[in-house]
């Protein structure tokens, strides 16, 4: 992948936990979530349980919530190759605590997410193809290029 490429992964990423993450960001709009989830959970007859939250799971989602926020907004506003690997680390840390969760029997919904977080974690983990350089040898192959020599 090239890097224009991986940045364009970073910030779609980025964009994902914004659109995903800002309900989280207050205790008020992290219980409509909650309820709205429990809602869905019900309908679709799913195992596991989605229970009710109390004010200590609204305090930590929504620092969470928060964090994530300002996290996301600098890699849609700067992202990076640097900003890329330590979301990779993230991710795999969230998919990791999400697998967790659904195991210990909590909703299956949350599956969804850990999709998401696997498919980004795979993208920016993903090696960057070193660019071409003139005469078709790369960065990495310069002391061997015998273009490089010509130059």
């Amino acid at each position: 992948m090239t890097e224009v490429h991986y940045l364009r992964w970073v910030r779609a990423s980025a964009l994902y936990d914004l659109i995903v993450t800002w309900p989280l960001a207050t205790p008020w709009t992290l219980s409509l979530l909650l309820a709205q989830l429990g809602e869905l959970h019900q309908q679709l007859g799913l195992p596991g349980q989605l229970p009710a939250p109390d004010a200590l799971h609204l305090l930590l989602g929504s620092l969470l919530g928060s964090l994530v926020l300002v996290w996301a907004g600098l890699r849609v506003w700067r992202p990076s190759v640097l900003l890329g690997r330590l979301d990779l680390l993230t991710r795999v840390a969230f998919l990791s605590w999400e697998l967790w969760a659904v195991a210990q029997g909590l909703s299956p919904l949350l599956l969804g997410f850990a999709f998401f977080e696997a498919l980004f974690g795979v993208a920016q983990a993903w090696p960057l193809r070193q660019p071409a350089l003139k005469g078709g040898c790369s960065d990495a192959a310069v002391p061997r290029c015998p273009a490089a020599s010509r130059s």
